[in-house]
């Protein structure tokens, strides 16, 4: 009793926000699923992690800091972002550094949305942007996908009619793996009012068509480019990311950015796989080649694949019950995978693509649950 009533005073103690909002987090980690089943995953192929891992000059440059690492990061990134903005023709000035796009998105977030205020983003995007929004008292309104595609229209049309002070968009889209061309989104950027910032998702950017691609210098200063070292780079247990944006936006974030956020080793990291430009060619080349094996077994299973520009995809297993039912009989089975959370996404099972021994070995395994289930 005495433990109860101590647990509830210092709830009462909670701000306002915090005690309305439901007791939930964006994703249930492999780690944690793994502890509930009691053994390890045999394939991990739910989260859209490189199993190609960092370059070797990035292996390189992060083992050399480990001596260093009893010193704090330089928390300017300065020689990051000089690089970073040497290669999209900008000024150091213009880059911000975080320890991935999910640190950045609350950073946005908290810097440009006030208490009450709209943010709109597409019904079933990437979760952890909502946690934010939501977590520091913002409406969210959500627009329906549209042909498995994040709908430009719609969430043009709900900008204008609510009033938002924030969009999100991604792409390449997570979860589903689907793009829009560059002038589907330049004509999406020209019908967003200057009052409103359009936070734009490029983690995947690096396996994405040339012609999905935007040029960051010629996007108005209310356009965020949110890119990331986690995917193609093979960084993602390093936690480093990187925001292209107006000088005047960078600058505001100084003023609520941990500064000490970005660890020495991941910023070391971050510099030598920028300079390895053959890996990342490699890197996209096989997971290029990893898609067609999963092609090839949803066309061996009756099933479909959705086109991707990314390291995963999102096979159409029919129905929400059905994939949901699959995918719990492949984590039983010790192969971790995801589902959009949402309908109609969730009649997709997500598989991330990695090198092709490991393709075949997951191809083998959903054989043996699509046989088990279909007798």
């Amino acid at each position: 009793n005495s433990y109860m009533g101590g647990l509830m005073q210092l709830e009462r103690l909670l701000s306002d926000k915090v005690r309305c909002l439901p007791d939930k987090i964006p994703f249930l980690s492999p780690e944690a699923i793994e502890r509930k089943l009691g053994e390890k995953f045999l394939w991990r192929v739910g989260a859209n992690e490189s199993k190609f891992g960092p370059s070797p000059r990035a292996m390189k440059a992060m083992q050399n800091e480990i001596d260093n690492v009893y010193l704090y990061g330089d928390p300017d990134c300065l020689e990051l972002r000089k690089l970073l903005a040497n290669s999209v023709s900008l000024d150091s000035k213009n880059i911000a550094i975080g320890s991935g796009i999910d640190d950045l998105l609350g950073l946005f977030v908290r810097l440009f949305i006030n208490t009450g205020e709209t943010v709109v983003t597409s019904l079933g995007a990437y979760p952890t942007f909502n946690f934010h929004v939501e977590g520091y008292g913002a409406h969210l309104y959500k627009v329906p996908y549209c042909d498995d595609r994040e709908d430009l229209v719609g969430l043009s049309h709900a900008i204008q009619s609510k009033n938002a002070k924030m969009v999100y968009l991604a792409n390449p889209d997570n979860p589903m793996g689907t793009w829009h061309e560059s002038d589907k989104l330049r004509w999406f950027i020209s019908n967003i009012p200057s009052s409103c910032i359009l936070l734009l998702d490029e983690a995947y950017v690096e396996y994405a068509p040339k012609t999905a691609l935007l040029d960051p210098n010629k996007t108005p200063k209310n356009v965020i480019h949110l890119r990331t070292f986690s995917k193609a780079y093979g960084m993602a247990g390093a936690r480093i990311g990187y925001a292209i944006c107006d000088e005047t936006i960078c600058l505001s974030l100084d003023k609520i950015r941990n500064h000490f956020g970005v660890n020495r080793i991941a910023q070391a990291g971050a510099i030598g796989a920028l300079s390895d430009h053959s890996f990342l060619k490699w890197v996209t080349k096989e997971v290029e080649a990893g898609k067609k094996i999963y092609e090839q077994l949803a066309l061996e299973l009756n099933l479909s694949v959705i086109p991707s520009a990314t390291n995963f995809i999102a096979m159409d297993m029919g129905s929400s019950k059905y994939a949901n039912e699959f995918a719990s009989k492949l984590e039983k089975n010790r192969v971790f995978v995801r589902m959009p959370n949402v309908f109609p996404l969730d009649r997709c099972i997500r598989i991330t693509v990695g090198p092709k021994d490991e393709c075949f070995q997951v191809s083998r395994a959903i054989k043996d649950v699509w046989t088990e289930l279909k007798k």
